[in-house]
């Protein structure tokens, strides 16, 4: 039906390791929405300091910035577990079901792969930050450590849920492209 979105959360079944990762994806969740609402009111208070008080901005505008992209990299998890990024099933739809289990183990193991290497140069670039005490260029001077270390945890997260998701995969807990075998 049109309008009816078929989206379904991960099944964890009764495996504690899966229970686990759900609720550290939950969490980071709601982080993410924790950052997303401190975002919205600091451009509030920002909007209000330099229209209604006719005063300057310092800090506003970069800690907006980094809040946001962290939101992004700290709800990935969260979104893959609620099965909320953007897919195509036509061809999982249209294979037998040995192929349609053996496509999503493949993708799995694809997907399991790029984001270790996102994490392995996303730590790499958060270390660099850290060790040579990097600062931003602004009137702020933020340590670029603190904003960057979402980009490893949002990444370990992201990768831990699709490595539970694999397991969910092949212990049976969940179906194949959540579609009936």
């Amino acid at each position: 039906m049109a309008g009816q979105s078929t989206a379904r959360i991960a099944n964890t079944g009764s495996n504690p390791f899966l229970k686990g990762v759900a609720a550290l994806s939950t969490l980071a969740g709601w982080c993410s929405a924790a950052m997303i609402v401190a975002a919205v009111a600091i451009t509030c208070q920002m909007i209000v300091v330099r229209f209604v008080l006719n005063g300057s901005t310092v800090w506003q505008t970069e800690a907006v910035i980094y809040l946001v992209i962290a939101a992004t990299l700290v709800g990935l998890p969260y979104v893959q577990r609620l099965r909320g990024h953007v897919n195509v099933d036509l061809i999982p739809i249209s294979l037998p079901p040995r192929a349609r289990f053996l496509l999503a183990i493949l993708t799995s193991i694809l997907s399991i792969g790029i984001m270790g290497i996102m994490l392995w140069y996303g730590f790499e670039y958060w270390h660099f930050a850290w060790e040579r005490g990097w600062r931003s260029d602004t009137v702020w001077g933020v340590r670029l450590w603190i904003p960057y270390l979402a980009i490893p945890i949002g990444f370990a997260l992201f990768l831990l849920q699709l490595i539970a998701d694999l397991v969910a995969l092949l212990t049976g807990a969940d179906k194949p492209f959540g579609l009936e075998i």
